[in-house]
């Protein structure tokens, strides 16, 4: 008789523990198909609250709701085996205080059962990461260029070009790490930052438009398969592939063979005597 394989995750310590290592591999998932493509593939996936982008096409992440965190995350976590699942806090749902921040923290880990939460924030969301990493939640922090605060940044520009934007970022670096957070995002600063960023602090960087010395990587999975032709992408993903186009192409061969009549066809028909 076989022993059966035993698959455990990838937690949020394994994750802190590859400070230095072999790059840590990340790529965002929403749903449950999605998840079990990428799973032996990755070693943590993110459901970002970009999907309010990628998926309901809101301009920003700004209108996306704690329900629709706690949706994705828990398909994700239903279609995922061996990744470590983090779940982003979405906007307005933990800013107000720390304790607003656990009562939202405590309500994703518990109805989806990811192993941890990502906020944006850095000097300033420093207490509430400190709070809730106390309290057993772990914390993926986010700092540099943050989508929820682009009304108070006046748009998605990268940070990080003079010295006091450097100055705040590697401030904000240091006060997460001080904290408690098991690793950080680093998104859309210069190259030199994000190197300088890597190697100041002592959990692991993920950068998304930092640079290739970071810890790790993060795009958004359908960036990397072509899958938002309308969408500009910014100019640090690289397309792997054009899932977009053959997606259309699939959809227009359909429409063809349905108007003309050749599907179905008899392969794909039931007859009365079988």
């Amino acid at each position: 008789m076989s022993t059966p394989t035993i698959t455990r995750r990838s937690t949020p310590a394994d994750l802190k523990a590859r400070k230095g290592q072999t790059p840590i591999v990340c790529l965002t998932a929403y749903t449950a198909p999605m998840a079990r493509l990428l799973d032996s593939h990755v070693d943590f996936l993110l459901v970002g609250d970009s999907l309010g982008m990628v998926l309901y096409g809101f301009d920003s992440t700004l209108p996306v709701t704690l329900d629709m965190m706690i949706a994705h995350g828990a398909a994700v976590m239903r279609g995922s085996s061996r990744s470590c699942v983090i779940v982003d806090l979405p906007f307005g749902s933990y800013q107000a205080s720390p304790a607003q921040a656990f009562a939202t923290s405590a309500r994703v880990m518990a109805e989806t059962g990811a192993a941890g939460v990502k906020l944006e924030g850095g000097t300033e969301m420093a207490e509430t990461i400190k709070f809730l990493t106390e309290r057993g939640i772990p914390v993926l922090a986010h700092i540099g260029l943050m989508p929820q605060s682009v009304n108070t940044l006046g748009g998605f520009k990268v940070q990080g070009r003079t010295e006091a934007s450097q100055a705040k970022v590697m401030a904000d670096a240091h006060a997460i790490t001080k904290a408690g957070a098991f690793a950080v995002v680093v998104e859309g600063v210069t190259e030199p930052v994000g190197k300088a960023i890597t190697e100041a602090i002592a959990i692991p960087t993920v950068g998304i438009g930092a640079s290739a010395a970071c810890d790790g990587q993060v795009l958004v999975t359908e960036d990397l398969l072509g899958m938002l032709p309308d969408m500009k992408a910014p100019k640090f993903v690289k397309r792997y592939a054009d899932i977009g186009t053959t997606i259309a192409a699939a959809a227009a061969k359909y429409a063809e063979e349905v108007k003309a009549r050749t599907f179905p066809g008899p392969e794909h028909t039931y007859r009365s005597d079988k």
